[in-house]
Order: C-alpha cells, then structure tokens, then sequence
C-alpha cells in the first residue's frame, strides 16, 4: 500500500455520497458547514477532518464546489467556449500533473482479428470514489468502473459484457499497481480502448477536456464536427468504459444540471469536487494512438 493511499480511509467516500445527496436535495437554499456537519452526525472539526484528508478541502469550498452556479462557471458554451477550453489546455502544459494517460484505440472489427485469445485480470480496490473495479490486459487498463448500489457483480456484468470472447480471470495482484498509479501515486498508466469509429472520435475529444472544465453534450458534439448529433454523442460518452481516465464525468448538461452518469450522478458530482478541490492535479493524456 503506498504512503499516499495509508492516509485515506474507504469509509469516506460514504460520508461524502450522503452529504451530496443532502445538499442536492436543498439546493439552492443556503447550508453552512455546521449545518452539514449537524445532519451528518458529526462535529465540525472532524467534517472539516474528513474533507481535507478526501481532497484537501474546507467544508465551505466543498459546499461551493456542488452548487449549480460552479457547474455553470466551469460549463464551456457552445461555439468559442470549446475552442477556450482547449486553449486552456495548451496554455496549462507547463503544469505539473500527477497522472499521464497514452491511449491505444481499435475498432471493435479491428480487436476481434487481432485478440481472439485475449485474457483479462481484475480486480477491486478502494478509491476516492468508493469500491472501484479495473480490469487489464497484459499491457493496459482497458475498463475501469464503479461499484453500484445493487452491488458490485451488477458493475462487472456492465464492464465485461463487450468482452464475451476473453478469458476474464479475477487477480488483484495484477490490477493492484495500476490501482495505485492512477488513485495515489500517479505516473503513466497505458489505457486500450475498443469501440466504433464513432465511439472513438467521442472518446479521444472527451480526453482533451483539462480537470476544472465542464463541456456540454451539445458542444462535445460540435467539437467532433457533428452539430446536431448530441444525443448520439450522449449515448457515446455513456458507454465510455474507462471512467476516470477516459474523463467522461466532465460532460453535462447546457443547464449545468449534472445527471446520465452510469456509476451514479453522486459519484460524479463527488469526482467534479474532488478535481475541482485538486486544482486540476490530476490527468493529463500524453497521446492518443491506433493499435498496431
């Protein structure tokens, strides 16, 4: 176990969950700290405890950073907002990143020629985000998932449901590392990706969108040249099989309503704090290539 991950505890993802859901509830009525930490049955030092070890977060930017008016400061309008996006993101390459991310891409007709026999180890750890469930290849993280309410065999019937012809064998061993590196202790982690041309277009544009900004489904269209397309683009980014790095949580609704997350709204409202807690330490893609 590293350093890093010995400093947080999985039970805080829990807390988290329920105050999400609680201040959700009373938006846009105003909530103080002591009020979250009254309902939540602690004390306002061990909240303020709490949310520092998670993120590194006061109580009252925690609050700030799941109101509708942050989602709708950090949402990229249509037209000139993407190209400011990505701007954003070229004028941050000097920064420091905790995580780098290259990527292989392949048709679904493409893997099927090529990886007949092909086996696949997972694994579930802890995360900041609760029970997280990643599967490898020899090389690369080709699906990372969250554990849903109904239980974590739901979450692998999900993930590995494109995968019926591999030889799926559970081993934590395996998946432990990557684990590490992309939750606590950083680096570059490979991530392999399978899908239709036009699943891949959509997933190679949601990994130039920088932590702190927020794209709508609409504008994700419009970036990929397809104005008009955005419930097909929707549909795309809902079957990203690897969240987290493939950063799909950064798509939302033009209101800056935040909903359609496969593992949850919760979980994504929590990752959206969290990125925006970290200052944007978090991912970083170093390149997006085809599957030789």
């Amino acid at each position: 176990m590293s350093m890093k991950q010995e400093n947080k505890k999985p039970e805080d993802f829990a807390i988290i969950e329920k105050a999400i859901m609680w201040l959700v509830d009373r938006y846009p009525e105003q909530v103080s700290p002591n009020d979250l930490a009254e309902w939540l049955g602690m004390t306002p030092f061990a909240l303020q405890e709490m949310l520092s070890r998670w993120a590194g977060v006061s109580p009252k930017k925690f609050i700030q950073y799941l109101t509708l008016a942050h989602a709708k400061k950090c949402l990229a309008e249509k037209g000139g907002g993407m190209a400011n996006v990505y701007n954003a993101e070229l004028s941050e390459r000097g920064r420091q990143y905790d995580l780098f991310v290259s990527v292989k891409t392949m048709t679904s007709g493409e893997w099927k020629k090529a990886h007949k026999n092909l086996l696949i180890c997972y694994g579930w750890h802890s995360s900041p985000f609760g029970d997280c469930l990643i599967a490898v290849t020899d090389r690369a993280v080709c699906g990372l998932a969250f554990a849903l309410a109904h239980g974590r065999s739901a979450t692998q019937e999900i993930l590995f449901r494109p995968w019926n012809t591999a030889c799926i064998i559970e081993n934590s061993k395996v998946t432990g590392p990557f684990a590490e590196c992309v939750f606590y202790d950083g680096g570059e982690v490979s991530v392999v990706l399978r899908g239709t041309p036009f699943q891949l277009q959509v997933w190679e544009a949601l990994l130039r969108i920088p932590p702190k900004r927020l794209v709508s489904y609409g504008g994700l269209a419009t970036t990929i040249d397809k104005p008009g397309s955005a419930r097909a683009v929707a549909s795309a980014v809902a079957r990203n099989p690897v969240s987290w790095l493939v950063p799909c949580h950064r798509v939302i609704q033009k209101t800056g309503s935040i909903s359609g997350y496969r593992w949850g709204p919760s979980r994504k409202r929590a990752i959206l704090a969290w990125e925006a807690c970290k200052g944007g330490a978090s991912i970083r893609s170093v390149g997006v290539h085809p599957m030789r």
